[in-house]
């Protein structure tokens, strides 16, 4: 067997045409499909040549542009289905019309908070891998290291052109920021929405947040304890040569909901920006959107479309799906429709510690934002290519939101960019989504992690929460989710007995290949270094930040 196994392996890396220099190193569950599809994958990997190549001949010799939009903290169900909406008592036109164009994957698996899950699409990789498991809110003196290979820098090495607008949340020291990670304009915000609608003046009023500013600090010894939202940096703007410098935001000035809304403005029309300078170009490009909104914790000043659902949250993902229906028509308008590859998909399930005033709770599967179980990591995903992916279709494998690092990849004709020194997490999934094929998937599990602990893995269609250190598999909790979306009723005594062990060297196998490309930490650095325009509250507060850093070396 191990010899038809080495045979079927050399015959795969000897025939895949579109491999460029050594294979990609992968997760070991990945090399035991192949060993039992490698002749069918030789066969794929072909078909999906011919089609990228004709493709290009139609295009000018071109690869497609592509266009990523990733929406916050959206759980399974919110969008592209009509009879879904109504159940919810709000409307996304835009994106359910945009859905009918477009394939759903309908088992894509994120990480279960934000920054991890920006990190496995940006690298192909887990965010343990880097230290990037963890999501701040305030000022940390850490981030996403330079010498992770992003996707922009991928298929920038293709020829195309990168931009980013909106949220990024991948650190707050320079090294990690957009410009410097592949990309040649963007525009972000360094933090997240805990600073920017959550810790602000108008939100304190509110009590949204309590015990920061809300209090008489009579009895208050350590002035540095709570963080000033107004004081942090807010959005920066730069190219990858430089200058980079915070906008909209003068020294002494107040974040508040006014300054919330601006923002999110801003970011919808410097995207509409950004695609028409870059359509005016003869580069393909890739342009990442990232908004902040439908996260929006305060009623001041609120304006814009309402629905019978009144939720914070809601309202403005009504708002999100206008902006998005300008951007696709702006798409149209442009003539890009045809080559472009657009990209439609949540980063986590919903934030549930503001449900039910958000107007969002769980809804399909259990749980929600930094929960491990199924709501916290099934998000709505979309892929539109015209022509290329069949339209109003959905595939039901497994995919990852790593796997959008290769399966893009593959579509650019950038694989070959694809760094090989390091574990890669993503596969390549562009046989299954080009030809609406399930079994041409490359991945059949996820491991889900929570910040840097493996918490349960997904295998086929069974569900195992990992138990305790010393506590035995076969007791532990399986779910069958097709059966039990919300996870409660374990089949644990009936797939026990077989899969306990199994599961247990799934983790295992994961665990050997950690030693062989062991997990590296995230960089370190100082807090905003390099922005030009830093306002002097800003500087006090990095002061600060630097005496509790210093404080654990006394």
């Amino acid at each position: 067997m191990k010899t038809v196994i080495s045979a079927l392996a050399a015959s795969l890396a000897a025939t895949c045409v579109w491999a460029q220099g050594p294979e990609l190193a992968h997760d070991a569950e990945y090399y035991i499909l192949k060993a039992q599809h490698a002749e069918q994958w030789v066969q794929d990997d072909a078909a999906v040549d011919a089609a990228l190549a004709a493709f290009r001949e139609r295009n000018g010799g071109q690869p497609p542009n592509i266009v990523s939009v990733l929406i916050d903290d959206i759980g399974f169900g919110e969008m592209g289905i009509p009879e879904l909406n109504a159940v919810r008592g709000y409307e996304t036109p835009n994106i359910n019309a945009f859905s009918d164009e477009a394939m759903r994957m309908v088992r894509m698996y994120t990480e279960p908070s934000c920054t991890p899950t920006r990190v496995a699409q940006m690298t192909g990789r887990l965010p343990v891998r880097m230290g990037m498991g963890d999501t701040t809110v305030d000022i940390a003196g850490f981030g996403l290291p330079e010498d992770e290979v992003t996707l922009a820098e991928v298929l920038k090495g293709a020829g195309y052109s990168t931009s980013h607008v909106g949220k990024w949340h991948l650190g707050d020291i320079a090294e990690s920021w957009a410009m410097n990670q592949g990309f040649d304009y963007a525009q972000h915000a360094i933090h997240q929405q805990g600073q920017l609608t959550i810790f602000h003046d108008d939100a304190i009023r509110e009590q949204v947040s309590v015990g920061i500013a809300d209090f008489d600090p009579i009895y208050t010894l350590d002035d540095l304890f709570r963080p000033d939202a107004s004081a942090m940096m807010t959005v920066i703007e730069g190219t990858a040569e430089g200058p980079i410098r915070e906008i909209r935001m003068e020294a002494g000035e107040r974040w508040n909901a006014a300054k919330y809304d601006e923002m999110n403005q801003a970011f919808q029309d410097k995207t509409l920006d950004e695609l028409k300078r870059l359509a005016a170009a003869e580069k393909p490009f890739f342009l990442q959107y990232w908004p902040m909104i439908p996260l929006d914790n305060t009623r001041a000043g609120r304006d814009g479309p309402q629905s019978p659902n009144g939720g914070l949250y809601v309202d403005k993902m009504q708002l999100l799906d206008q902006w998005l229906g300008d951007l696709f028509a702006e798409i149209d308008a442009l003539g890009l429709a045809d080559n472009t590859v657009v990209v439609v998909m949540g980063d986590n399930g919903h934030f549930t510690k503001y449900a039910p005033q958000s107007g969002f709770s769980p809804m399909i599967y259990k749980g929600g934002k930094g929960d491990t179980s199924e709501g916290g990591v099934r998000v709505d995903a979309f892929i539109r290519w015209p022509g290329m992916i069949e339209a109003d279709s959905l595939i039901n494998n497994i995919i990852h939101v790593s796997d959008l690092y290769t399966t893009l990849s593959r579509f650019a004709g950038a694989t070959g960019f694809i760094p090989t020194d390091r574990l890669v997490d993503g596969v390549d999934q562009s046989a299954s989504i080009l030809f609406a094929d399930e079994g041409k998937g490359r991945r059949d599990s996820v491991i889900i992690y929570s910040v840097d602990k493996p918490k349960a893995i997904v295998k086929d269609k069974l569900r195992l929460n990992l138990p305790a250190p010393g506590e035995s598999p076969i007791l532990a909790e399986f779910y069958d989710l097709y059966r039990d979306t919300h996870e409660k009723y374990p089949v644990s005594t009936e797939v026990g007995a077989w899969g306990g062990q199994e599961f247990v060297r799934i983790l295992g196998r994961h665990l050997a290949r950690k030693e062989k490309y062991p997990d590296t930490p995230p960089a370190h650095g100082v807090p905003y270094e390099g922005v030009e325009n830093i306002r002097p509250e800003t500087a006090r507060a990095v002061e600060a930040f630097q005496i509790k850093r210093a404080s654990v070396q006394q």
